[in-house]
């Protein structure tokens, strides 16, 4: 079965980059029919997707936070990454990676991370 784990620092100052790492295992980021995707949900709001990466290495990203937000993958390492530049406290929140299967839509998610942004 596969697991999800996110890592990466809990605080952050305002207009930094966060970068956060997820680290699959039981089963490859090299496989297809899969997207592998980053989730957040700020405190007492809705859950807010941020963008995807496909093993071929294409991305999507969710239009309000493109220009922000980066996603690449590391096959050797089985690993996908999240890079989230200009922080702001609004940035503040849990932030899950998660695997959904292209013809299911089945998800598969990681325990989340809780990343505050603050001086």
């Amino acid at each position: 079965q596969v697991q999800l784990v996110e890592s990466g620092p809990g605080l952050v100052k305002p207009s930094q980059t966060l970068p956060l790492t997820c680290t699959v295992s039981g089963g490859s980021i090299a496989t297809d029919s899969y997207y592998w995707n980053w989730i957040r949900q700020p405190p007492g709001k809705e859950l807010d997707w941020m963008g995807s990466i496909t093993n071929c290495g294409s991305t999507y990203f969710s239009p309000p936070l493109e220009r922000r937000t980066s996603i690449s993958m590391d096959t050797s390492k089985n690993q996908f990454t999240l890079q989230l530049s200009s922080v702001t406290p609004e940035d503040t929140a849990v932030y899950y990676c998660v695997r959904f299967d292209a013809a299911t839509l089945a998800g598969s998610w990681g325990q989340g991370t809780f990343v505050t942004v603050s001086s």
